[in-house]
């Protein structure tokens, strides 16, 4: 009878041994094999660190040239000095990977499409719109340009072969978390990867559109109805280059095709759209003021780029020195270099162009085989690219995505039959010409910078620029500052771009670009200062080209103003200009909303929170309530004022922009869409405001009662893990500002990195971002940064010599030598 125990004691083991090897699904979602995970010597054990680990080695490639020391200081920012430049870089590039992995392929499958590989079919429709957006191809191009440069190539080559250094290091009970938890191995790097994650950032800053929105509201609404909705010129406009400011006499004069208006009024309820959008408050502030205005009579220069707050962080940072250069600051973990920074001799910094470089262009096929398509009267032959998307738990999708030339251009019919970005299916096709497709070299701007020395050396490097176009601010020690609103920019007419064009006819392509000696750039100007917040660079009376609509006009009013009045200015001071929570449009529109408020209508309770609007200050501070009543309030006053125009109006389709509603009741107390249509009365503002308010205390009264009524409890600003997983994120902190503060953060996206830079003879720098150096939740320098930076505060940046090795900041110390 001994057998039968042993029978059991078999088949329980083997039951376990399958149990714990297999992968279960566990709320819906799948869990790695329990036994590699828990496993004590190689599974999520192994990534806790010790709480004084020391990272210090000793290690020897074939791959470098000569030696490099590395000394990690005590927030884990490692100070790099190589004897060779490009040995540099391929320590950057082993950082990079040993404390920061898994992110950067995370993002650069998600940038090539191929999330499915990784979390299976949830994410086919982003793998496919983003394939069918081009960022293969567009990465692909931009290798064969970045690899024709031999500079650029060597810096890369030596990135990639850091990085895949580490990665041949690694072992089972070494991987990264995040691969144990999802079940998977990192591969090889290569230089297409860098491309990749660059055309991320592309996609993040240059790919905002609402061609298909905006041409269902123009094809909705009448012409009259339309310019109120989507004025062209804002008011309130304080452009990045100051009014009046005279422009380098035209060069391209871009013509609109006499039946242009006919076009756009032909197409009716467009369907497509994308399943996914950047952050439409993808920006930045930045500025630089000139000694004439600083305590210590040398410039300062300030930079805040507003991104989605994620952990492990977009940044790390670095501080790079070789016989070069000798440069600190932010890079990206997937690409070389210091990307906002300073050097020796200067700082650099740069804040979203925001211009529309991104337009789409319906096509007619001559049949389904999308084998031909017209174009000036004429059949032209399509071009394919056959892509193969492999997913996890599930067969490989084979996605057949037609490209067709419009002038010079190959452009990847991203919308067709098969795919309407996640919404109904349709018969109609559109092809996408985006400027990130054409060739460029993005990486030698911030090489370039990295040594620059001077305004020259400046210049010559932002014109390397082309997407994503950005307003590159500079300051240097001789007292130079200067702004430049750089990009390679399509010459439109009129509005082209706003709408969706035919494909089938020429004069409705890009005519040409703006020639780079027409590009808005500002350089020591004789009110001290240079700035941009986003804003419309320039002003549209002055500057020949059309430039788009949708701009955000508030923070840059802020910085302005502020800027204008200050002098004496410390780097304390733009430390607390930074972090300023006044939100400039309430205060603009908030006493037109108190004199109109029908006070007489509001009962008790109303009166409550109408007392704390009228006592609120403007400034979206953390503990106050005033922010939270003015948010409810404004949501339901814009509903008031337009939901009844849009009852019938496409399910795709453009709501006006936040500035528009204020800067048309300021101009008219009678604007024309405060009446509600679908009433036999006239609604006046008054009207309005008070029925918008008495509908906001119902959701203010459910706000209070859960305990979220204080501005930062409402907000609930978080920091995401890029995996969603809750453990591994930072919720609730507890931080004022919002979207049109100068401290722009919102609910998870806001400023990245706060960075101040007084170039004095020894360079005072200060600066913070919300993560920490690690990408392990496991280190104590995973998120270690994130409460220093909710709270306002900078660390002061340690641009080490060699000669400090011995400090007491340092804490390890890595050796890299043949």
């Amino acid at each position: 009878m001994r057998i039968v125990p042993f029978l059991v004691s078999a088949a329980v083991t083997t039951g376990l041994v399958y149990a714990l090897n297999v992968s279960w699904k566990i709320g819906g979602k799948d869990a790695p094999p329990f036994g590699t995970f828990l496993s004590p010597q190689h599974g999520f054990w192994q990534n806790a660190e010790p709480a004084n680990e020391n990272f210090s080695a000793d290690l020897k490639f074939p791959q470098l040239a000569g030696k490099v020391d590395v000394y990690l200081d005590d927030r884990l920012v490692p100070h790099i000095f190589a004897e060779q430049e490009n040995d540099a870089y391929f320590v950057q590039g082993y950082l990079h990977a040993k404390f920061r992995l898994w992110q950067m392929e995370l993002q650069t499958f998600a940038a090539g499409g191929r999330a499915s590989e990784v979390v299976g079919p949830k994410a086919l429709d982003h793998d496919r719109e983003f394939r069918r957006l081009g960022m293969v191809y567009a990465a692909e191009i931009a290798l064969k340009e970045m690899e024709k440069d031999p500079v650029i190539k060597a810096e890369c080559d030596a990135y990639t072969n850091g990085v895949n250094a580490y990665i041949e290091s690694l072992t089972e009970s070494t991987l990264p978390l995040e691969y144990k938890l999802i079940g998977y191995k990192p591969e090889k790097w290569n230089n297409l990867k860098t491309c990749l994650f660059l055309k991320y950032m592309s996609y993040d800053l240059a790919a905002r559109d609402d061609d298909f929105e905006m041409t269902n509201a123009k094809s909705y609404f009448n012409v009259d109805d339309f310019a109120k909705l989507f004025p062209l010129i804002q008011d309130s406009l304080d452009p990045i280059i100051p009014k009046g400011t005279l422009f380098e006499k035209q060069k391209v004069f871009p013509v609109a095709p006499v039946n242009v208006d006919s076009i756009y009024f032909k197409n009716k309820d467009l369907s497509f759209a994308e399943t996914t959008k950047p952050d439409r408050d993808n920006g930045s502030n930045n500025w630089a003021v000139s000694g004439s205005k600083t305590q210590s009579g040398a410039p300062i220069l300030c930079n805040d780029p507003h991104l989605g707050l994620n952990l492990p962080s977009l940044w790390y940072e670095v501080q790079i020195s070789t016989p070069t250069f000798n440069a600190y600051g932010v890079s990206f973990p997937g690409a070389p270099g210091v990307i906002i920074g300073y050097n020796d001799s200067c700082a650099f910094g740069f804040t979203n162009g925001g211009r529309d470089v991104r337009d789409y262009y319906e096509i007619k096929f001559k049949d389904d085989s999308r084998q031909e398509y017209s174009f000036n009267g004429q059949w032209m032959k399509s071009k394919f690219r056959v892509d193969t998307i492999k997913i996890k738990g599930g067969k490989d999708f084979i996605d057949s995505v037609a490209y067709v030339q419009l002038g010079n251009d190959w452009c990847p019919v991203m919308f067709d039959k098969s795919f309407s970005g996640g919404r109904s299916t349709s018969n109609k096709n559109y092809a996408v010409r985006w400027k990130a497709h054409d060739a460029s070299n993005e990486l030698k701007i911030f090489n370039m910078l990295n040594h620059a020395k001077n305004y020259s050396d400046y210049s010559a490097a932002v014109t390397n620029l082309h997407t994503p176009g950005q307003n590159c601010v500079f300051a240097c020690k001789n007292g130079d500052v200067a702004i430049r609103t750089q990009g390679e920019w399509p010459a439109k007419w009129n509005g082209q771009g706003d709408f969706v064009m035919p494909g089938n006819d020429s004069s409705y392509l890009w005519q040409g670009m703006i020639p780079q000696d027409e590009v808005p750039y500002q350089y020591n100007p004789e009110r001290g200062f240079v700035s941009s917040a986003n804003q419309k660079p320039v002003d549209d009376h002055t500057y020949p080209y059309y430039l788009g609509r949708d701009y955000p006009p508030y923070r840059g009013i802020a910085i302005n103003r502020r800027l204008n009045s200050m002098t004496n200015i410390t780097p304390a001071d733009m430390m607390a200009l930074q972090t300023d929570n006044l939100d400039i449009a309430a205060e603009t529109i908030k006493p037109l909303i108190v004199a109109n408020m029908k006070e007489g209508e509001l009962n008790a309770a109303e009166k409550k929170y109408f007392d704390i609007l009228k006592n609120w200050d403007s400034r979206n501070e953390a503990g106050s309530k005033g922010p939270t009543v003015f948010e409810q309030f404004w949501n339901y006053f814009e509903k008031a004022v337009y939901d009844d125009e849009y009852a019938n109006a496409p399910k795709v389709v453009l709501r006006p922009f936040f500035s528009t509603l204020p800067e048309a009741i300021l101009k008219d107390s009678a604007y024309k869409f405060l009446d509600n249509i679908s009433t036999p009365q006239l609604e006046t503002l008054a009207d309005d405001i008070t029925a918008a308010f008495k509908k906001a205390v119902v959701d203010l009264q459910k706000i209070e009662a859960d305990g979220k009524l204080d501005w930062e409890k409402h907000k609930a600003t978080r920091i995401n893990h890029l995996g969603k997983l809750a453990p591994f994120s930072r919720m609730n902190l507890p931080i004022g500002g919002g979207d049109r503060s100068i401290n722009a953060a919102k609910a998870d996206h806001g400023p990245s990195w706060r960075m101040v830079i007084s170039l004095t003879a020894k360079t005072e720098a200060y600066g913070v971002y919300p993560g920490g150096q690690s990408g392990n939740p496991g280190s104590k320098y995973y998120d270690s940064f994130v409460d220093q930076w909710a709270a306002g505060k900078y660390y002061s940046l340690w641009m080490m010599t060699k000669a400090e090795a011995s400090d007491k900041r340092v804490k390890s110390k890595m050796t890299f030598s043949k």
